[in-house]
């Protein structure tokens, strides 16, 4: 945006005390001259309007930031008029029923004009419930690499709040710090722009602007924040949204309340839904609110700035913050510091949010450690394949007989072999022996030799072996001799062989006959 340069004059006037301090000199608005009505009928005049003392506009009584404060009944009003009321101070009604299809996308509420502060809240909690995700919950949380380098960014009030800590040190006054926050010409500018105007607001409409500036703010340091300072066109949509005042036109009853519903918001719309950027961001808001009204404005300038550049979104700086960059330039900055130390005193957990955050965390916990768990017994499984396949193999090894065992086995074969060659020996006796003799021998020296073996074995006294006279007779009784030995002694097969080589030497020996 330029700034129209017009003819400037530059005075310098000196002090009349040198050194004293005169507040409220960069509130440009505040010095204005407020816009004369055009009418010739009186209204409502304010007294005392020249002077920009800060007593004037607000009475001296101070907020009990800690008693909670109920909305304002408004069922008696209704009964006559239907239409309820929002924006800033609830001063606006009626106005999104004349421009709800325009305005339809800029706020989440349907027909505000005729919605109560209690519907509102209820449909709100039933929206960001729904709108939660534990997938993306979870996924920022074990993934938060992201989360962590915007978390380490320092916003422009960093550097002013360390100024301010470290001067109080010196025992200054707090309102002397309105040094340290600077405007630029642009947003000089638009200070000037704006209508030098006062609001009369009772105790309740005030409580409610007070509240809704934390809210505003909450939502503005978490923009500042994931943006790191570099806006884009999701920053009108990141703040609207994350503030039910902007987007529900929600009431407030106590500072606690405030901080529950920006963190459930935080966790269930942007990008990054993380509890530490919840966090994050009230502490940022605090430290706005210690450094003054001036911090403060710079930061509705800001958001001003944002909105008008959206289209949809301007219609929000009619409706709040328009009021709000004039309202904070008039406020009582003790007031805005007790509302610091409010907000300090203030205390938030994942299970003051209602999203079952802590469960989550624990079912996801136990889930990747069984996770781990199936991944190392996967991969020691792995490991001890081969190792078991080494000992498969020495096994075989140490069942396979070695060479020495195989002849100790071999030998052992043998001999009961000849063990058992020796009892069928035995029990074959001297005729089979005779046999086999016969079988080789051709002669009758053999014969002879066989009948007297034979003879000797039966016990028959050798005289009377000769003097049976012929050997026809003594080759059949000898064959009868070996075949009844043979069926004794051997096999099935044994005996079938050698009962055929029996009768072939029968037959053989059948022409001696």
């Amino acid at each position: 945006m330029e700034v129209s340069k017009g003819p400037m004059m530059q005075i310098k006037l000196p002090k009349e005390t040198p050194g004293q301090h005169f507040e409220g000199l960069n509130m440009l608005t505040a010095l204005l001259a407020p816009r004369k009505s055009r009418t010739a009928k009186p209204l409502v005049e304010e007294i005392g309007t020249s002077e920009v003392s800060e007593e004037g506009v607000e009475d001296d009584d101070e907020f009990d930031w800690e008693i909670e404060q109920f909305p304002y009944n408004e069922v008696s009003e209704s009964a006559l008029n239907p239409q309820y009321h929002y924006g800033f101070g609830d001063l606006r009604s009626g106005v999104f029923q004349r421009l709800q299809d325009e305005f339809s996308d800029v706020v989440d509420i349907k027909d505000p004009d005729f919605t109560s502060a209690a519907e509102r809240r209820q449909k709100r909690l039933a929206a960001e419930l729904a709108k939660f995700d534990p997938d993306h919950y979870l996924a920022d949380l074990f993934e938060d690499e992201a989360v962590e380098q915007v978390l380490k960014y320092n916003p422009w009030w960093t550097e002013m709040y360390s100024k301010m800590m470290a001067s109080l040190g010196k025992s200054q006054e707090q309102e002397n710090h309105a040094a340290l926050v600077s405007f630029s010409e642009e947003e000089k500018y638009q200070l000037r722009k704006f209508v030098n105007k006062s609001y009369l607001l009772d105790k309740r409409a005030q409580r409610q602007v007070y509240y809704s500036l934390i809210d505003i703010l909450l939502a503005y340091c978490y923009e500042t924040r994931v943006t790191e300072g570099e806006k884009n066109v999701e920053s009108a949509w990141n703040i609207r949204k994350l503030s039910p005042t902007l987007c529900w036109f929600e009431t407030w009853t106590n500072v606690h309340e405030i901080l529950v519903s920006f963190g459930r918001r935080v966790l269930c719309y942007p990008l990054y839904r993380h509890f530490k950027l919840v966090m994050k961001a009230y502490r940022d808001t605090i430290k706005l609110l210690q450094l003054g009204k001036s911090a403060v404005l710079k930061c509705l300038l800001d958001i001003h700035k944002i909105f008008q550049e959206s289209d949809p979104a301007y219609i929000l700086n009619d409706l709040y913050i328009s009021d709000y960059c004039v309202w904070i330039q008039k406020a009582k900055s003790k007031k805005l510091a007790a509302l610091a130390e409010a907000l300090k005193e203030v205390s938030l957990t994942k299970a003051q949010l209602g999203l079952e955050l802590e469960e989550l965390e624990a079912a996801a916990l136990l889930v990747q450690e069984e996770e781990t768990a199936l991944i190392a017994a996967h991969s020691s499984s792995r490991q001890q394949t081969p190792s078991t396949s080494s000992e498969a193999s020495d096994l075989e090894e140490s069942d396979s007989p070695t060479s020495s065992e195989t002849e100790d086995s071999d030998s052992e074969q043998e001999e009961l072999k000849d063990s058992e060659s020796k009892i069928v020996n035995s029990l074959r006796g001297p005729f089979l022996e005779e046999s086999s003799a016969l079988l080789v021998d051709d002669g009758g020296v053999c014969r002879k030799s066989a009948i007297l073996r034979s003879g000797v074995s039966q016990g028959k006294p050798l005289v009377s072996s000769l003097a049976l006279g012929g050997s026809g007779p003594l080759i059949e009784e000898l064959g009868e001799q070996l075949k009844t030995v043979v069926q004794i002694s051997e096999p099935e097969g044994s005996v079938a062989g050698n009962h055929g080589s029996v009768q072939d030497r029968d037959s053989w020996h059948s022409p001696n006959d």
